[in-house]
């Protein structure tokens, strides 16, 4: 490692994100009514873009924090403003919380956005954009995907679809372009130009049945165009596959990672692009690592991968509130600082680490 930070929570985190000035919220998904949400400050060093030397202080800082009366499966940060979206069981509403001004250390629900038919559904998930105003779309169900106004509580879009698969993920390309993915595999696009127009299957090649996937995609340049931007699908028994949304009838790329297949379902993968190094990915959610590949050398054959590095640090953790061994639940990268992520994991440790560069790797 060339740096490495921990911080324990006081409940099991699935989920990191990154918010103004640098600022990292974390979440807990206990069944209890006092889940955690809470604004942290990063430690000096990961506010600075260079590498600095020793620094007195390496801890975490809670800035703000608040409570929900449901576990939090996703939250979102809304951009250009100090709202936070989360989501969670036993319905797809999502509750929207006002992150506390200077004089205040509370971070407080402000409203809920109900969804029609909701009750009984999965927890939905989201994404946020703020090009024209403070959108979030959001979904369980390939049926159910819609863009609602976040201030106003107006609906904005509601996809038409023929399907009723449940996802496990959505996202903004653009301002204009949604892309799901279905936990079958199967990826969706849609466009907001074109609302009465179903939800279009993009024709990749079929995943294999019985396995669950969960997709990334990366954050392309301002203007940049979104269909070329590769997606990348991971699958419940370690498949990678990348797939270029301007050519979607064969892979880009595909592999096996080397990692073991998880116990019992797959509700913690996780794979992210890394932002500031080309062709650099990360994935989670099978054990108490992460793993990093460099997948520019990937091509089609699926062959097995192998990591350029790999965070074992939650895995000597010790046990988690269930006794098992720490299971991490979410990764994401620093925005900035090419080979620093944060990883959280089952028994409330959230770590922060740079490895040192490997001659020859990303």
């Amino acid at each position: 490692y060339r740096d490495l930070h921990t911080f324990e929570l006081q409940a099991p985190t699935r989920l990191i994100e990154w918010a103004r000035g640098s600022r990292v919220c974390v979440a807990g998904y206990g069944q209890s009514d006092g889940n955690e949400i809470l604004q942290l400050i990063p430690p000096p060093t990961l506010q600075t873009k260079e590498t600095q030397g020793l620094c007195p202080e390496r801890d975490f800082k809670v800035e703000c924090g608040g409570f929900s009366k449901r576990p939090v499966y996703s939250l979102k940060y809304v951009p250009d403003t100090s709202l936070l979206v989360t989501s969670g069981p036993p319905d797809s509403s999502l509750q929207v919380w006002q992150v506390s001004a200077e004089d205040s250390d509370v971070i407080k629900s402000v409203s809920t956005i109900a969804t029609e038919n909701g009750t009984g559904q999965p927890w939905a998930k989201i994404d946020t954009i703020s090009a024209r105003a403070p959108w979030v779309l959001h979904g369980s169900r390939l049926d159910s995907v819609q863009i609602t106004e976040v201030e106003s509580r107006k609906n904005v879009y509601t996809a038409v679809s023929r399907g009723s698969e449940e996802l496990s993920g959505l996202a903004f390309l653009d301002c204009n372009t949604l892309l799901l993915c279905c936990a079958t595999g199967q990826l969706c696009l849609a466009d907001l130009r074109q609302p009465q127009s179903p939800v279009e299957a993009v024709s990749v090649p079929p995943a294999p049945c019985g396995e669950q996937w969960c997709m990334g995609t990366t954050h392309g340049a301002q203007g940049s165009e979104p269909s070329s931007q590769p997606v990348a699908r991971l699958s419940s028994r370690g498949l990678l596959t990348l797939t270029d949304l301007r050519k979607t009838s064969e892979s880009l790329a595909s592999a096996k990672a080397r990692v073991p297949s998880p116990g019992s379902g797959a509700e913690f993968l996780c794979v992210s692009w890394a932002p500031a190094l080309e062709g650099c990915l990360a994935i989670s959610g099978f054990d108490g690592t992460v793993h990093v590949y460099d997948t520019q050398s990937w091509d089609s054959s699926g062959r097995e991968a192998e990591p350029i590095f790999v965070h074992k640090g939650h895995a000597f953790g010790g046990a988690d509130g269930s006794g098992d061994p720490p299971l991490v639940t979410v990764h994401t990268w620093h925005l900035q600082k090419p080979r620093t992520l944060l990883s959280a994991a089952s028994d409330g440790s959230l770590h922060v680490w740079d490895w040192v560069q490997p001659c020859g790797k990303c």
